[in-house]
């Protein structure tokens, strides 16, 4: 367990928006796990939505996110630093196909920050399943309308709240773990699932990566808990660490799905 002191408790909280490969099922099981191993620094390399760092109900002095991806890390800045005026900036949003068709088609760099957040956002939210890539219109038959600020305006005022101190960074994993390892800390690694490379984006993660990761943990000064799909390369790969198996039901749309067979594997 960890030492007194080194760590203070806090309230879980709701993640922004839905995320592909979000640990909903996984992460309470994932959080009794970084309860249990002691550490003085908190670190994700690949935190996307937050599904597991806003869960968690303990908290060290230092915590680092990070996301190669550029659109996440950009709404977690803004979330932080910029609340009440991107507050202003969704204050006027509706649900809508049109809408939500006009900003997959528009290119983000063409936008201001504020901007740049507020679509992710939407697209987040409205899109079906989560999805990062190949993003398509999702509607809930037996729910109102999916971006609605009313509802919205409390998860991410809490999320604004939670991520003061917060470091956020947005590097490729390796120079992550790099700038950040030392002993006392603690690492989350939720990379892509095995053969879901692409999932996330072109070049942010590819097969030959899953070796590359075994071998950097290897080296850690700190320790580690990753989650991945059960599949024997994965088993292979990290056959040198500790890999529990843990069954879970999930569905790309949410709801009842079929079961899941996934790992969680520390060192």
């Amino acid at each position: 367990m960890p030492l007194e002191n080194e760590t203070s408790a806090v309230d879980p909280i709701n993640p922004p928006a839905a995320y592909i490969g979000g640990k909903r099922v996984l992460s309470k099981a994932i959080v009794t796990k970084i309860n249990a191993t002691s550490h003085t620094g908190y670190a994700e390399a690949f935190v996307g939505m937050g599904g597991v760092f806003f869960k968690r109900t303990h908290k060290p002095k230092t915590e680092v996110i990070n996301d190669k991806n550029g659109e996440v890390a950009n709404l977690f800045r803004i979330l932080q630093r910029h609340y009440p005026q991107f507050m202003e900036t969704l204050k006027f949003q509706i649900t809508s196909r049109r809408e939500f068709q006009r900003l997959v088609a528009c290119d983000p760099a063409t936008l201001t920050d504020l901007e740049r957040a507020a679509r992710f956002l939407y697209l987040q939210r409205l899109s079906f399943g989560g999805k990062v890539t190949g993003q398509s219109f999702g509607i809930d038959r037996d729910g109102g309308g999916r971006f609605n600020v009313t509802r919205l305006g409390p998860v991410l005022e809490d999320i604004h709240e939670r991520m003061a101190g917060v470091v956020i960074e947005q590097l490729d994993w390796r120079d992550f773990l790099k700038r950040w390892d030392r002993p006392g800390m603690l690492f989350y690694l939720d990379p892509p699932y095995f053969g879901n490379e692409g999932d996330y984006g072109k070049d942010l993660f590819s097969r030959d990566d899953f070796a590359a990761l075994s071998e950097a943990l290897k080296c850690l000064k700190g320790r580690f808990i990753l989650s991945l799909n059960d599949r024997p390369e994965v088993r292979e790969i990290f056959s040198g660490f500790e890999i529990e198996a843990v069954n879970c039901t999930y569905s790309i749309a949410g709801g009842n799905g079929p079961v899941a067979k996934e790992v969680v594997i520390s060192g």
